[in-house]
Formats: structure tokens, sequence, C-alpha cells
């Protein structure tokens, strides 16, 4: 990869060029020159050279949750359709959630999915927690450790098991691994299909009450509250993904400043929709956790920008159509999300938090929480990088959607926020739309 970003706004707040126009070459994966706007002097016609003026480019960003159907149902999303929608939506790596056919519970499981890719993304695998994600019996752990899973849960189902989830905490002390649930009591959720409340009830549908999040966390933290006490070392740590709740937002601040070590992460849609969007019956905001209330949405915003809120994910789940074209009550939870995440933030928050507080939520805290080394943007480093505005427009249709699915609330609608390119060392995508 030989390209020249020519004039564009460097957003890397530890540069001494931070906010500044810079010229950026990149040979052969490798960052060789970074020096302010006109500075660099090529006498090498190989290189391509974009014209980056009124774009911006930052470290690349990093998604902890998406869910591809490879292997087992490639029909809904491959390794390569997946890679392509997470470039296109300014993504260079990936967690990958083990809700696959098999469930990701092997060491072979694991190197499939490490394999390289022709597009500039990195999967990094998250292992079951319990074989087959069923919940009562624990995978090999530390040999997917070894193996290279770059954490454990079982993805879209929750720990229900009180036992096993204390095993699992205890097993994270001997690994330093991150531990992720998605806290739901199934119990209070089952045949439910949105949330509950006046919405519900107008709706004529069952609801899934923010108790069902909230007792799950509780029970959770005073389980890491329990194991980190009776620990010599390092406590185990605990994050919590897909948070909906203004409630939910209280009890992980009072659990931070308390010292436990537990963390969280919010859906990109749950910022933008609230349950009054559901009015419609439109089955791709069928989503699980559901879509809450207007002051749940607010306290998530605050979350993020208090830093409650660790990390903002895709929360990606593509199914095919005839999963979607149903009865409401019929259709599979989950929205295609890899390429909305930049036209949702934009739109949530000003630019300034969205510069200085929001993408460090998808660039640094992330492989922080994954003990993953920061991106570093200077001469010398591996180019991870995503390219990218905050004005441009652009349609999701079948011309720009990379993914194999089409369940997005934001089907041809035009959208403001565009990613024009992803660079991850010697791989690239330009102007993917």
């Amino acid at each position: 990869m030989n390209v020249l970003l020519r004039s564009v706004k460097l957003i890397h707040p530890s540069s001494s060029l931070h906010q500044k126009e810079v010229d950026l070459l990149i040979q052969n994966g490798v960052i060789k020159q970074l020096a302010p706007a006109g500075e660099v002097k090529l006498t090498d016609d190989s290189i391509e050279v974009i014209n980056a003026s009124g774009k911006m480019v930052s470290a690349g960003w990093f998604d902890m949750q998406v869910s591809f159907g490879d292997p087992g149902e490639e029909h809904k999303e491959d390794l390569l359709s997946g890679a392509a929608a997470a470039a296109a939506g300014g993504f260079t790596e990936l967690a990958l959630l083990p809700n696959t056919s098999p469930v990701v519970q092997s060491k072979s499981d694991i190197r499939y999915l490490i394999s390289d890719l022709e597009e500039p993304v990195k999967i990094h695998p998250i292992a079951a927690v319990t074989r087959d994600a069923k919940g009562d019996e624990l995978t090999e752990m530390i040999d997917l450790h070894h193996a290279g899973a770059i954490a454990f849960s079982d993805g879209l189902n929750p720990l229900w098991h009180t036992q096993v989830m204390l095993k699992a905490l205890q097993y994270m002390q001997k690994m330093d691994s991150l531990l992720i649930n998605r806290p739901e009591d199934l119990h209070l959720t089952q045949y439910a299909d949105m949330h509950e409340g006046l919405q519900s009830t107008i709706l004529g549908m069952k609801g899934m009450p923010v108790l069902a999040e909230t007792l799950a966390i509780e029970r959770d933290l005073r389980l890491l509250e329990y194991v980190s006490e009776m620990s010599v070392g390092a406590s185990p740590r605990l994050h919590f993904s897909n948070i909906s709740s203004a409630a939910a937002v209280k009890l992980i601040r009072e659990a931070k400043q308390k010292g436990l070590a537990v963390s969280c992460d919010v859906a990109a849609h749950q910022l933008y929709f609230t349950d009054q969007a559901l009015s419609e019956f439109d089955t791709n905001l069928r989503v699980n956790p559901p879509l809450r209330t207007e002051e749940d949405r607010q306290a998530l915003i605050e979350g993020i920008i208090d830093g409650t809120i660790d990390t903002i994910v895709s929360s990606h789940q593509p199914h095919e159509e005839e999963s979607k074209k149903c009865e409401f009550e019929l259709a599979a939870f989950g929205m295609s999300g890899l390429q909305t995440v930049l036209p949702i933030l934009s739109q949530v928050f000003t630019a300034e938090q969205l510069l200085n507080i929001v993408l460090d939520k998808m660039i640094t805290t992330p492989r922080a929480l994954l003990k993953i080394e920061p991106v570093k943007i200077e001469e010398g480093a591996e180019a991870n990088l995503t390219l990218f505005d905050l004005e441009s427009g652009w349609t999701l249709n079948d011309k720009s959607n990379r993914s194999k699915s089409r369940n997005s609330p934001f089907w041809g609608q035009a959208l403001k926020g565009k990613v024009w390119g992803t660079f991850y060392q010697n791989r690239y995508r330009t102007d993917i739309y």
C-alpha cells in the first residue's frame, strides 16, 4: 500500500499535530511521513495521492460487539461480507461474538476466525464461556485464551447460571481476560417484544421490564465484589454489553465509584431511537435489549459523556429477509448496524463531543479493555486508520450496502456523516460509497 493523504485533519490527541491539517504518507503498510500539510514532496509516481481536504483521519475504529453468521449461517453474513461492511463503516478491528453454528468454543474455531482477510479489517474472536453458549457447562477457557480468544462471552445469550458466572469470574483472574455478559433475566423477558411501558400497552405487545436488566446487573456486581474480596492478586474484570436503561447506567456508575473492575458498552442505535419509533411496527427496530424511553436514551448519552459507559458498539446482527419480513412478534431480534454508526453519532452528539469524547469510545477504550496495544499515528508505525467526515451525505441502499443483509431501519434514507476510507497495515479501501 502506497498512499498519500494530502491536507487531511489529524484527530489524534497524543500527537503534536492533533486537529491540524497534515500530509500522511503510507508505504508498504507503514507511516513513512507525517508532516504539516504541503510539506511532503513526492518523487515516486507509484504513490496514490488522495486529496483529503475537508476530511479527518483518526486511529482505526474498534467495534467490541459484532455478529456474523460464519460459520454455519453464511447466508446472513460471512467473514468477507462482514469485513467489507466493517471497512465501509470505518472499523479496522472487530471483536466477533461466538454465536455461530457451531459456537466458537474450540481452538480450531479460533484459528478459522483469525485468518487473514482481503479487507483492511482484523477480526478478534470472542470465545464462548459455556458449551454451545447454553449457560450450564464451562468451555476450556484457558486453552481458548492461549489459542487467541480476545475475551469470553456467551454473546447474545446471558449467563443465567449463578454458579457458572461465579466460576467464570474466577477463571478470568488466571488469564487476566475480560468476561463479557449481556445483562438479562430471561424469566422476565420470555415471549416479550419491546420495552415494557406505556408504548407497549398502547401497541398491545408484551414488554421487557427494565427490572430484567437491573436484576442481572445487581447479581453480577455482587458476584464480582465477592470474587474481588476473596482474590489474592488482581480482581477479575467484568464488562456488561448493550446496556439500555437509566437504571443500568446508575448501577454501573456506583460500582465504578466503589472501585469495582467493571465496564460497559451501549449500541449506537440505543442512543438514537426510543420505543416511540415502534408505532409503525418496523421489524428492523425489534432489538434486544429493546429500545426504551427518552429518559433512558438521555441517561445513556450522559453516561457516554461522563465516562460511565466505556465503549460504543454497532451491535451488528444481520438477518435474511425471511427473518424480518413477517409479523413483528415473529421477527428475529437485531439490526444491521456496522455502516450506520457514524451517521447515528453525528446526529446525537455535537462535532466537538464526537471528536473529543465519543471517538475515544471506539478507539482507545475498547483496545484498553481487551489488552490490545494502542494505535499510534507517527512515523514508523503500522497503518491503522479511518478517514471520514461529519458532513457529507450518502444513502444506505443496494449500491452502498456491503453487508449480505438489509435489515436496517435506515434503509433508503439520506444519512449524514461518511467514512471515506480505512487502512490496516498493507490493506486499504477508499471512497467506498
